[in-house]
């Protein structure tokens, strides 16, 4: 699959620390009263803070970080600066992906500069966790404690553990989803799990539960017993809307599509009505989904099950949900990119936010990017990593780099 990329350029691997270089500007002027001699001023002197915040408006999020080096001054203003987050160009999502089973070592792609940045993570040891982000922050749940969630935010590192949440301590499935208020900076976190009632094979505990960053605490949103449904591990939350993916158990007779999406307004709580009553069905046969935040429309991308054989996946679609509660296919991977992905049930990440949407197959570090806008395919630049072992496996996360939001 990697000879299939567009982009056989060469690749630049450098840490976030590398991009921090100092650089000051300076010029030389000359004054009357010194008897023409010329000494250096920086140019930082006579730039008003208003006129800086709006040069700064135009960099791509890593200029920023190196201007960050300049001075104390450019710092202040680059991190605390309301007026330059809210009036920045926008900034195309970074795609971080692991690149070890062991450890959470990896590299983040800027797809602006078309480069791969060594990042270390912070408050996480291994990349077997479930991840969700959100304007700048990240969040993470460990795979095999799943008390233990934190949340980061990659570029600056600032890392904070939260509060231990309630209910099943081990859980058959788990789901984890984040939202940031773009104007408080105060987020919410969801997290959702399913376990089968003991000694039946028909019903299912779901539970929602929800965690506020203001008042550091956790609250039990909802609970149901689905009878044929369990959890699934994809969530997404779109205007104050908390979509979760949930899958058929079989165990009712065949079930056509396998999958569905459920639905909890988290403004209004809950309704009267059974979370499956008001479930959305997938828009076709799918071996998986990945369910994704496009400014605050609920898109989905499955794979798409071939006939009589829901195992096997034969293509790869992008969906969105319009206002009807209906999907509209918006794009399809054409065959030449897609014959690398193999044809197992669940075979790909994928991540998205603004307009962009990341797919990644797990058996290789080729990374696909589609533009909604454009409607338009095309590989990242080479990532600078290789196989090491034929079942390595490789996964990842987009998020949007920002330096502006704390944990």
């Amino acid at each position: 699959m990697i000879g299939l990329m567009e982009d056989n350029s060469s690749w630049t691997a450098l840490s976030v620390d590398h991009i921090r270089i100092s650089a000051f500007n300076y010029g030389i002027v000359s004054d009357p009263n010194n008897e023409g001699k010329e000494f250096p001023l920086s140019l930082d002197i006579v730039v008003p803070d208003d006129i800086l915040e709006r040069i700064f408006t135009f960099l791509p999020i890593v200029s920023m970080i190196r201007s960050t080096a300049v001075c104390k001054r450019w710092y202040d203003i680059i991190y605390s600066s309301r007026f330059l987050w809210t009036h920045m160009l926008p900034q195309r999502p970074w795609y971080f992906m692991f690149t070890s089973n062991e450890n959470a070592a990896g590299y983040a792609y800027d797809p602006i500069l078309r480069k791969w940045y060594d990042l270390e993570l912070p408050c996480i040891d291994k990349s077997s966790c479930f991840v969700s982000s959100s304007c700048g922050l990240v969040c993470f749940m460990d795979n095999d404690n799943r008390n233990a969630i934190s949340v980061s935010n990659p570029i600056t590192k600032d890392c904070r553990r939260i509060l231990e949440p309630p209910g099943e301590s081990f859980p058959d499935y788990s789901t984890i989803a984040i939202k940031v208020d773009r104007a408080s900076h105060g987020y919410t976190i969801t997290l959702a799990k399913s376990k089968q009632v003991p000694e039946d094979y028909v019903r299912w505990d779901f539970c929602l539960y929800k965690y506020d960053s203001w008042s550091s605490s956790w609250v039990t949103a909802m609970e149901e017993v689905f009878i044929g449904w369990r959890g699934g591990d994809d969530s997404v939350i779109c205007d104050g809307v908390l979509y979760c993916l949930v899958h058929s158990t079989g165990v009712l007779g065949n079930v056509d599509p396998r999958h569905s999406i459920i639905m909890y307004d988290l403004v209004a709580g809950p309704c009267k009505e059974s979370l499956m009553q008001s479930s959305i069905p997938v828009p076709c046969s799918l071996t998986c989904g990945r369910l994704v935040n496009l400014r605050e429309k609920l898109v989905m991308v499955g794979g798409i099950a071939k006939h009589n054989r829901p195992d096997i996946i034969k293509g790869i679609g992008i969906w969105e949900l319009n206002n009807n509660k209906q999907w509209q296919q918006v794009g399809r991977m054409p065959h030449k990119f897609f014959q690398g992905f193999g044809e197992f049930d669940d075979v790909f990440a994928s991540s998205g936010t603004d307009d962009l949407v990341y797919i990644q197959s797990y058996g290789a570090t080729a990374l696909l990017a589609f533009d909604m806008n454009q409607k338009q395919w095309k590989w990242s630049a080479k990532c600078p990593v290789s196989k090491r072992f034929p079942l390595q496996l490789f996964t990842g996360f987009c998020f949007e780099p920002r330096l502006d939001i704390t944990a």
